[in-house]
């Protein structure tokens, strides 16, 4: 089973992105493309940074523009902490994954209440499609001595839903999937768009 623990990653381009072989080229002239994520529990707008991060940007544009965001679950909430989603059906199942990329946590964004940022494994060049939001100030998953978890945008308008999200009530264990700080009742990403460039 995959280990699930989310840390963002900031690379020099030593791994292929999904995105880099993705033909269509999304808003290449906005450093600043923003996305709108309708949840269960309100909208949040994104704006995504792709001069700090340009291939983390690209990969997750490339998954919001075909969809594959929508109807997922945020599945891991930590109070206090993060809300991580973009995996994972209701059902469970996991979405369709291309390559990782190559982390890019050493491109001068924190961890900060409101930034969106990469879910990865322990390995630094390990993140694919699944992202958290920070619900406080996470210096901890900033890069110091070795690879820190990627942030690539900050929320524009929507703080209060994020706030809802980090309320709901998580499992210590879940069961079924061997989890840990699995939702009771997990929110619902009921979609993804990226808004027209200003």
């Amino acid at each position: 089973m995959k280990n699930f623990v989310t840390s963002l990653v900031l690379g020099l381009g030593l791994l292929i992105s999904p995105a880099q072989s993705y033909a269509k080229e999304i808003q290449p002239d906005n450093p600043f493309p923003r996305v709108k994520f309708v949840t269960s529990h309100g909208d949040i707008i994104v704006e995504l940074n792709r001069h700090r991060a340009p291939l983390t940007v690209a990969n997750f544009l490339k998954y919001v523009d075909i969809g594959s965001y929508d109807n997922t679950i945020f599945h891991r909430i930590v109070p206090g902490f993060v809300v991580q989603g973009g995996g994972y059906d209701a059902e469970l199942t996991a979405k369709t994954e291309g390559a990782a990329i190559a982390n890019e946590s050493g491109n001068g964004l924190k961890n900060k209440y409101g930034t969106i940022a990469m879910a990865r494994q322990n390995d630094p060049h390990t993140a694919i499609r699944q992202f958290f939001f920070n619900v406080k100030d996470n210096p901890s998953l900033d890069p110091v001595d070795g690879w820190g978890y990627a942030v690539f945008g900050v929320i524009d308008s929507g703080y209060e839903t994020l706030d809802k999200l980090a309320e709901v009530e998580s499992l210590p264990y879940h069961a079924e999937t061997g989890w840990r700080d699995f939702p009771a009742e997990p929110p619902v990403l009921i979609s993804a768009e990226i808004l027209p460039q200003q």
